[in-house]
Parts: structure tokens; C-alpha cells; sequence
């Protein structure tokens, strides 16, 4: 609400230095419920929506809350795995003013003196207007920008100080600053799967949860590249295809590769920024990013959301282990039960019910269909990406779709609520369910949650349970895109 009344109120607000209007009613909506749920959907081009005030308060406030929120979910759960017959998970407000104090500002204070030094801006100068050669006026975006893009990447939230985001080159200067944000995104994600191995004095099985979440994104990367370089074939055809691939929506200075490796962590993480258009890649290419979300965003993820997304499959691995062996299923040397399997499922089924639902709400409705700017396969996997996106709390999109509509502001705002609290509920159960247990010593037919077996049974329970969630929505998307294209049909 906080947030909201700023947007609706900025023209009032200093730090205004452009005039910028308020918002409406329903994108003030999105864009509050956007930035608090650590999602940063835009439906709108910041440099000429929000002002100086509405960017630092309104927007990079949530940036370092919310990942902070994010961090803490991770600890109760985490907490109620190492604890045993307790009643407590820790406190919420501590973690909070912990994870932001001693890790995030400090190490976003360094990231962004970083970025200003390889040319992001950092100021609040009015915007400067420039005449360009052939004698047309341009504005040129200033502002606090520097201090927004090092919370955005570090705390997974994605959201661009500029519409354009990390192609444009204020936001992603040079290669090195590519390189590094890129880095920042996996950082915090990928630490804390060592934290947990120290945490549950078991460091072999926060390692082999860090491996299957770099396979998956190995996997990603490989397909999203192969499928960039191939390019378009009836470009091909046609003897116009560049040497180098598919460049439509990528930047000269970040080519093909940069721009394949920059799609699948972001998407892999629960960030969002961008720095190339994924609605421009081949249908192949897009898919990547877009089965990324809806895995969960469990391969590193967003910071703490990714951890605990990846151990609700841990419970169903383990689960399934002790099935196939004939024995009660154990974690760490606790049961696991009925009440534990079915928490865990909630808050996978919380994702389908929203992703699919809303989807299939628009896929049907005028308002949904009003908004394409493709027809066919395309235009359906630009609605599936904008729900699933929002229900997984990435914010990037196919950008061919219009959303800055009451109907998609308002659906896709409910949608990011959805899948940032509602599955929160299940897990924080589990986490309180599993604190209570007592430990029993490992034995002989104890399942270990470590090494190659563990992590082939993740990665299949992985697949296969978050997968096939989504088989028949992809098949009618991308999949059916791309063997159209191979037959010379374009959307």
C-alpha cells in the first residue's frame, strides 16, 4: 500500500526533476505488487514513467526487502531441517535486519561503485537533451542508476532502471560489466546452498544440491545456444541469415553466446533483467527460458526462494527413494510423513493452478487475445511466459505482448501475489513440521542424500514431477513453433 501510494502520488514527490505524471490506478497495482513480491514485472518504460523518488523508494526499497524476505523463508526452512524437537524457526524480523545490514548493503555499496566506474550513471541531473547528427532532439536518461542495478542483480529482482534493461548502455556498459552482472545473479543463490550443508552438518549434500542445480543450468545454456547459433532456417533459405546465428533482439557488443548465457541465468535465477529481447529468439531458444521458470526457478534461483524451491523436490526425491526400497522415507535422519509429501506438492500445485489457469483465462478471453501482437503458437507462449514469469517471480517476458491493459495489470498482479505468497504457506508448514521431528540414526538402508545416486534421483524427480506439469502447454507453444518453422511458417 506503501508503495502503491507513491506511485499514484509522485507528481506530488520530489526528486521529480521531468514532471512525470501519476500512474493508474490498476499499474500502480502491478507495479507495487510487483516490486514487493521481488518479481519487477514492468508494464511500463522507466525513464519515462517513474521519477527519481518512485526509483530509489518505492522500487529500490523492495529490491533489498524483498530479497532479504527471500534469504529468511530459506533460514526457517533450512532451520527446521538441522533443528530437531523444537517448536521455533527463528526470528523473522532479525533475519531481516541481518541479511540486509551485514550482507546486501555492504556488498551492493562495492557492486555499484563497480558499475559507476566502468560509465553507469549515478546522479539527479534532469535529463539531458542532445541533438543528434541529422539535427533531431534526443533525451538522454539520467538519474540514481547505479545503486538500482546492484540491488537488482544481486537480490534476483531484475527490474531495469530503463525499458530497455541490461541491453541498454547505461545499465550494461561494457563486457566486463556484463560478465560481472551475470556473476551477481548466481552469487547469493549459489552460496547458500553452502550454507546449507553447514547448516544440516552434512556439506557433501549441499554440494550435491548445488550440482544438479548447475547440470540443469548447463543443459539450459548448451540447448539455449545451439538453438541461437542454428538461427532461423528460411532465413537460411533465403541467403540472408547472419553468419553468426539468430541476432534478432541481441546486441552487436553481446552476440549470440552472451546474449543465449545471459537469457538462461536469468531465467534460471529468479531476476528477470535482460540483455536481449526473448521474444526475438527462435522458438527453441525461447523455450529455455521459459521451462526455466517453470521449473520453479530452482537451478541457483532467486535468493533464499531458489533454496527452498529446490528442497521441496529434495522431500519428494527422498520420498520417492524410500517407495522404491520398501521403507519409510527419511531426510536426514527424519521421517518423512503424509503431511510432509503433501505440503510439498501444494506448493508445487500452487504454481500450475496460476501459471495455467490465468493462461488459459486469457487464451480465451478478448482481453488476452487483445494484447498480441503474434498470432498462432507464438502468441499463445507470449501469454504463457507472461503468467508463468509472474507466477515464478522472474519479470522478464516476450515482449510482443501489450500488457499495460486493466485486465493483464490486475490478473498478472494477482498472479505474482500467487506464486510468491501462497507458496510460502505449504513451505513454511513443512519447515514446521519437519523442526518437531526427532532424529534417527542412519542404518544400513538409510537412502544418502549425497553423491551420484541422490543427485540422478533429484534431477529425474525434478523433470518429472515440475516438468510434465507444463509438457502439453509447451507442446502447443514453442514445440509446435519450431516445426512449423522448419516447414517455413513464421508468427
Amino acid at each position: 500500500m506503501f508503495t502503491y501510494a507513491i506511485l499514484r502520488l509522485q507528481y506530488l514527490l520530489p526528486l521529480n526533476p521531468q514532471h512525470l505524471g501519476p500512474l493508474s490506478p490498476d499499474l500502480a497495482f502491478n507495479t507495487a505488487v510487483s516490486f514487493t513480491t521481488n518479481t519487477n514485472w514492468q508494464n511500463y518504460g522507466g525513464e519515462s514513467t517513474m521519477s527519481y523518488f518512485s526509483q530509489m523508494v518505492a522500487l529500490a526499497l523492495h529490491n533489498f526487502a524483498s530479497a532479504a524476505v527471500g534469504i529468511g523463508l530459506a533460514a526457517a526452512l533450512v532451520r527446521g531441517i538441522a533443528r530437531h524437537s523444537a517448536k521455533t524457526l527463528g526470528n523473522f524480523w532479525v533475519d531481516l535486519v541481518r541479511v540486509t545490514y551485514y550482507l546486501l548493503l555492504p556488498i551492493c555499496l562495492v557492486f555499484a561503485v563497480f558499475l559507476v566506474s566502468q560509465g553507469m550513471i549515478q546522479n539527479f541531473k534532469p535529463y539531458t537533451q542532445a541533438t543528434t547528427v541529422e539535427g533531431a532532439t534526443q533525451t538522454i536518461v539520467q538519474g540514481p542508476m547505479a545503486s538500482q542495478v546492484a540491488i537488482k542483480m544481486l537480490g534476483t529482482n531484475g527490474g531495469g532502471y530503463v525499458n530497455a534493461n541490461a541491453a541498454h548502455p547505461f545499465e550494461n556498459p561494457t563486457p566486463l560489466s556484463n560478465f560481472i552482472q551475470m556473476l551477481s545473479i548466481f552469487s547469493i543463490g549459489s552460496g547458500l546452498t553452502y550454507w546449507l550443508g553447514r547448516m544440516t552438518k552434512n556439506q557433501a549434500h549441499g554440494w550435491s544440491v548445488w550440482t544438479a542445480m548447475m547440470i540443469l543450468f548447463l543443459a539450459g545454456v548448451l540447448t539455449c545456444w545451439w538453438a541461437e547459433s542454428a538461427g532461423n532456417p528460411i532465413h537460411h533459405q533465403l541467403g540472408v541469415a547472419a553468419a553468426d546465428g539468430n541476432m534478432e533482439g541481441k546486441e552487436v557488443r553481446f552476440g549470440v553466446f552472451n546474449s543465449a548465457l545471459f537469457a538462461t541465468i536469468t531465467t534460471d535465477a529468479s531476476c528477470g533483467a535482460v540483455n536481449s529481447m526473448h521474444d526475438s529468439f527462435t522458438p527453441l531458444g525461447g523455450f529455455v527460458p521459459l521451462f526455466n521458470i517453470q521449473l520453479g526457478e530452482i537451478i541457483f534461483g532467486g535468493v533464499g526462494a531458489g533454496l527452498y524451491g529446490m528442497l521441496v523436490f529434495v522431500i519428494l526425491a527422498v520420498f520417492i527413494a524410500g517407495l522404491m526400497v520398501g521403507r519409510t522415507p527419511e531426510y536426514l535422519g527424519k521421517k518423512i510423513g503424509a503431511f510432509d509429501v503433501k505440503m510439498a506438492m501444494l506448493s508445487l500445485l500452487v504454481l500450475c493452478l496460476s501459471i495455467l489457469g490465468f493462461a488459459a483465462w486469457a487464451a480465451v478471453s478478448e482481453w488476452g487475445k487483445a494484447g498480441l501482437n503474434n498470432a498462432g503458437p507464438h502468441g499463445l507462449s507470449e501469454m504463457l511466459y507472461a503468467f508463468s514469469s509472474a507466477t515464478g517471480n522472474n519479470g522478464s517476458a516476450f515482449a510482443g505482448l501489450s500488457g499495460n491493459t486493466p485486465w493483464y495489470n490486475t490478473t498478472l498482479g494477482i498472479a505474482m501475489l500467487i506464486g510468491r505468497f501462497w507458496m510460502i504457506i505449504p513451505i513454511m508448514a513443512l519447515a514446521g513440521s519437519l523442526a518437531q521431528k526427532k532424529v534417527a540414526p542412519a542404518s544400513v538402508g538409510t537412502f544418502p542424500v549425497h553423491g551420484g545416486t541422490f543427485v540422478i534421483l533429484l534431477l529425474g524427480t525434478i523433470l518429472l514431477v515440475g516438468a510434465l506439469n507444463f509438457l502439453p502447454a509447451l507442446a502447443l507453444g514453442p514445440i509446435v513453433e519450431h516445426f512449423q518453422m522448419l516447414q517455413g511458417k513464421l508468427f
